[in-house]
């Protein structure tokens, strides 16, 4: 049982005619003559307390007229349903605590830039939107959860600070620490997610990781979240199958879970009901040959630009899955399909509506032989990949994963257009505070 000293704005469906205290913050405030408003926000949800004068002390009634939007207060009243609103419902006050009276608050209801908006992004994460776009990035953390441990994946922690750069790029962030060795902020947790499997089995991981590229696309940000995932005895079709279960149970669960935060985002649902398997899927030269038909140059062996998953997406009402890049394009551990060894056995999946890619994975190179000439093709220095190679020597299997990038797919399943209103506090290339 939770037990709870007061009492959560979210629990008043259950608490008609009982007398309740509130503590939280006034997003908003109007008074009329004998009459005040109080526009509640406690965590949990939203309400409103109406503050009659012959219904409290003047004690009370002096702190409702003194309230200013954001000030903390404690109300204390009989919780009643609206007279005309449907399922929403209010506090009839008996009496109202001023705990701070805040200054006058810097976000009004005018239209602000989103440059300063960020820069007050710690009282930004306040307004209804982003309370409800945090909200959801939590449901689908839990869903994430959820899934993964029922389907028999543990969670284990990768390091932060890693040697080398998982798939041999340069964009990361090098730490000056390890007295004469170089050191960088993990980009992904793959390569030590598959060392684990050979004790556990089926894992995965779920934590910041970092990027040092100079890009200013609505997709990306500088620190961000990912989970990885990884298992053992499990081959290209069948990592497709897992990521679109998962993907299929996060989207249910918040359409489940997250109603009143998808309507405060004005967040229109058809289209995310319609995300069920199977998923649509095209070959990487399918899709080529889709975006020239559509007017795009895009060579034979070019990766896909965000432009492309654009065009891409707004074509289908499901996500896609794109499979068998070039390997030219794509990072040295991903194994060559065998009916074409010039293609790798790997698939971003696609969110629709124009989102583009929350999905990159493969079936991973399991031979030590082939793994080594791969780490010499792509000039990866051998020695910090030693022990990455040894896992080829010591019980190697067939293996695949995959990462989720949360912020993408928090930013599909709100419907909003930059990633950076996805998480808390965003880290962009020319953005460090607050």
């Amino acid at each position: 049982m939770r037990i709870y000293m007061d009492t959560l704005i979210s629990k008043f469906k259950d608490l008609v005619g009982q007398t309740v205290t509130v503590k939280g913050w006034a997003y908003n405030v109007r008074s009329s003559g004998s009459i005040a408003f109080l526009q509640l926000r406690d965590g949990s949800g939203f309400t409103q307390a109406v503050v009659a004068k012959p219904n409290v002390d003047e004690a009370s009634w002096n702190a409702a007229v003194d309230t200013t939007i954001e000030s903390s207060v404690i109300v204390t009243g009989t919780v009643s349903k609206h007279p005309k609103q449907e399922g929403v419902y209010e506090l009839q006050a008996t009496q109202v605590v001023l705990v701070q009276k805040a200054e006058e608050y810097p976000i009004g209801k005018k239209e602000h830039g989103p440059e300063f908006l960020l820069d007050n992004r710690h009282l930004w994460l306040r307004a209804p939107s982003q309370w409800a776009v945090q909200r959801v990035r939590d449901r689908i953390i839990h869903a994430i959860y959820d899934w993964m441990r029922d389907h028999d994946f543990l969670k284990i922690d990768s390091p932060i600070f890693t040697p080398n750069a998982c798939e041999g790029t340069t964009e990361l962030f090098e730490v000056n620490y390890f007295e004469d060795r170089k050191a960088y902020l993990t980009q992904s947790g793959q390569l030590y997610l598959e060392a684990a499997i050979a004790s556990v089995g089926r894992c995965f991981d779920f934590g910041p990781v970092f990027r040092a590229e100079k890009s200013k696309t609505r997709r990306h940000l500088t620190e961000f979240w990912m989970m990885d995932a990884e298992a053992a005895f499990v081959e290209h079709e069948e990592n497709l199958k897992i990521q679109e279960q998962l993907i299929e149970f996060v989207v249910k669960r918040v359409l489940e879970d997250c109603q009143e935060e998808l309507k405060i985002l004005e967040r229109n649902v058809e289209p995310l009901k319609k995300v069920q398997a199977p998923f649509e899927r095209l070959t990487h030269a399918e899709a080529i040959k889709i975006l020239r038909d559509k007017g795009s140059d895009i060579g034979d062996m070019d990766d896909l630009g965000a432009d492309d998953e654009t065009t891409l997406t707004q074509m289908y009402e499901k996500p896609i899955f794109i499979e068998k890049y070039p390997a030219e394009v794509k990072a040295f551990y991903m194994k060559r399909d065998p009916a074409d060894p010039t293609r790798v056995l790997n698939a971003d999946l696609l969110a629709p509506e124009g989102y583009g890619e929350v999905i990159g994975g493969s079936q991973r190179e399991d031979d030590y032989e082939v793994l080594l000439a791969r780490v010499r093709e792509h000039k990866l220095p051998e020695k910090e990949f030693q022990w990455y190679l040894d896992l080829r020597k010591y019980g190697s299997v067939p293996h695949s994963g995959f990462g989720v990038g949360l912020e993408r797919l928090v930013a599909w399943i709100c419907g909003l257009h930059h990633v950076r209103e996805t998480i808390p506090f965003p880290r962009l290339m020319n953005r460090l505070e607050p």
